[in-house]
């Protein structure tokens, strides 16, 4: 029994070895090795964070990335090849693609990091809330940002529910008609 054992070992090991995910270049098809490799170079050319700072006289922007004990700042140059510089805002969390070149690494695109909206949840342009506001739709209008900024100015007919307050009622603090269109805002892309 045991020499036909150590028999089929060398044949087990040649059948798995021919398989693609461990075979080289199959015909142009990448090895699940090779995929894996190039994703995560394409995703190591991605910083995801929040912007620290933006220098016009240096031409940087530095960017915090990584949670808690891990955070880290980094540095990029910008130049005028440098897409989405406006979106470079000092405490706006952004996506920022970027290449190295000689010792330094250049920021390429830098995008505003938006937040996704729920399934069955929609997003409706400035343009479309005025006319809603306009035609005097019965809706439920949050102001979702905090109470101050709110006292300063806010739409009108919005009811003031800052972020910390939405997330400790939930529920409590809508309204009892499920079937009321809900609209929220807040002071920017988030």
């Amino acid at each position: 029994m045991r020499k036909t054992f150590l028999k089929l070992v060398p044949l087990c090991l040649m059948v798995a070895l021919s398989h693609p995910a461990f075979a080289g270049d199959q015909g142009g098809k990448q090895t699940v090795a090779q995929q894996t490799q190039q994703a995560e170079q394409k995703e190591a050319n991605v910083y995801t964070g929040e912007i620290v700072g933006k220098s016009e006289k240096a031409k940087t922007v530095s960017i915090e990335v990584g949670k808690g004990d891990q955070a880290k700042t980094v540095m990029l140059k910008i130049d005028e090849q440098t897409k989405g510089i406006e979106h470079a805002v000092k405490g706006h969390a952004a996506i920022i693609k970027f290449e190295t070149r000689g010792n330094n690494k250049y920021a390429t695109e830098i995008k505003p990091k938006l937040a996704k909206l729920p399934e069955g949840v929609t997003e409706i342009k400035t343009g479309d809330l005025q006319d809603l506001i306009k035609n005097h739709t019965d809706m439920f209008l949050v102001d979702a940002r905090p109470e101050s900024r709110f006292g300063q100015s806010h739409l009108p007919g919005a009811v003031s529910i800052p972020v910390p307050l939405l997330q400790e009622r939930q529920a409590a603090a809508l309204p009892l008609d499920k079937n009321k269109l809900l609209v929220f805002y807040c002071g920017g892309p988030t």
